[in-house]
C-alpha cells in the first residue's frame, strides 16, 4: 500500500475501555499516547482520559508526533432525539476540527444492547421502517453540517445496534445521499456473521463510501463462547473476543489488497479491546505494528 495515501493508528481502547473503565484503569493518558508512538503509530482516536482542551491536547501529542484522527460520537436519531443530537454533534465536530481530524465516526445507538447485559446475537435490536428513515434523515443533515468544516461523517456499524449486519449496512447506504460514508471495521462484521467472504463482500460492495477503517481480528472460540451462553456483547470482550491483526483468525492480506486498489486514502485504525491485565497493550500494538508491515507493507 502507498504510504501517503495510508496512515496508521491506534485507538486507546485496548488501554483503557470506556465502556468498562475498571479495564485499564491503572493506564494514565501519557502512558498511553507514549506507547502508541513507541510502537510505530502515527494517530489516535480519542479515549475519555484524554484532555478535551486542543490547547492541553495539542502539545503532548505533537511531542510523540501523534494525531487525533477520529473520535466515536453516539447518535439518537431512532429514537427521535434530533435536536440533541445535533447540538452535541456540533461541539464533538468543532472539537475535531480544532484537533485537525477529517472524519467523524458515529454510531447510531438507539435501542443499542452493546453496553448492557442482554444476549448480543439474541437480543439484538431491529429498526422499524420509521427509525430507518428518521435515522438516514438525520445522517443526510450531519454530512451537510460536516461539510462545512470540509470534514466527513461515517457510520461504525457496531455488534448490538441496529445497523449490525451487511444487509443493514447495505440498507443505510442505499437509503443515505453519498457524502454519508462508512466506517468499515473488519472485527464487528466477522463476528456478526462469522463469516469472512461476508466480511469482504461489505468492503467490495462499498469501497467508494469507505473512508475510515478498524482493523480488529476476533477469537473463534470466544465468539462461539457468547453464542452458546448467550453471553452480551461485554461479557465478550472482558473474555477476548476481540485481539489485534494478525492474532486471530482474521486473513488481512485480502482487506488491504482491496483497499490499495481501490486507492484508499486515510487513516487504517487498529481497535481492539481486550483486558489489558490479560493482554498488555503495549505488547499488543508491536504485535500489531509487525504484522501490518509485514502484511500490507506499510
Amino acid at each position: 500500500m502507498n504510504k501517503d495515501d495510508v496512515k496508521l493508528a491506534i485507538a486507546p481502547i485496548g488501554w483503557t475501555n470506556d465502556d468498562m473503565p475498571e479495564l485499564g484503569k491503572e493506564n494514565t493518558f501519557q502512558q498511553t499516547v507514549s506507547e502508541m508512538a513507541l510502537a510505530g503509530f502515527s494517530g489516535s482516536e480519542v479515549g475519555s482520559k484524554y484532555p478535551r482542551d486542543p490547547t492541553v491536547l495539542k502539545p503532548m501529542l505533537e511531542i510523540r508526533g501523534i494525531q487525533i484522527c477520529n473520535a466515536w460520537f453516539s447518535t439518537f436519531f431512532a429514537n427521535g432525539e434530533k435536536a440533541k443530537t445535533i447540538d452535541e454533534f456540533i461541539n464533538h465536530m468543532n472539537f475535531l476540527h480544532t484537533m485537525g481530524a477529517k472524519v467523524i465516526g458515529c454510531s447510531e445507538q438507539s435501542k443499542s444492547i452493546q453496553g448492557t447485559s442482554l444476549a448480543v446475537f439474541d437480543q439484538k435490536p431491529v429498526f422499524s421502517d420509521e427509525e430507518w428513515r428518521l435515522t438516514v434523515e438525520g445522517y443526510n443533515e450531519l454530512a451537510k453540517i460536516a461539510a462545512e468544516k470540509d470534514m466527513q461523517v461515517c457510520l461504525h456499524h457496531h455488534m448490538g445496534t441496529g445497523i449490525q449486519t451487511p444487509a443493514e449496512i447495505d440498507r443505510f447506504l442505499a437509503l443515505t445521499n453519498d457524502d454519508v460514508y462508512l466506517l468499515y471495521d473488519t472485527g464487528h462484521l466477522y463476528y456478526s456473521e462469522n463469516s469472512e467472504q461476508a466480511m469482504l463482500a461489505v468492503l467490495k460492495k462499498h469501497l467508494s463510501r469507505i473512508n475510515h477503517v478498524h482493523l480488529k481480528d476476533v477469537r473463534d472460540e470466544v465468539v462461539a463462547e457468547v453464542r452458546k451462553q448467550r453471553l452480551s456483547f461485554l461479557d465478550g470482550v472482558k473474555r477476548g473476543t476481540f485481539t489485534v491483526p494478525g492474532d486471530g483468525v482474521i486473513d488481512f492480506k485480502p482487506v488491504f489488497k482491496l483497499l490499495d486498489e481501490a486507492g484508499y486514502r486515510g487513516w487504517m485504525v487498529v481497535e481492539a479491546e481486550q483486558d489489558p491485565a490479560l493482554a498488555n497493550p503495549f505488547e499488543y500494538a508491536v504485535k500489531a505494528r509487525k504484522y501490518i508491515r509485514e502484511t500490507a507493507g506499510i
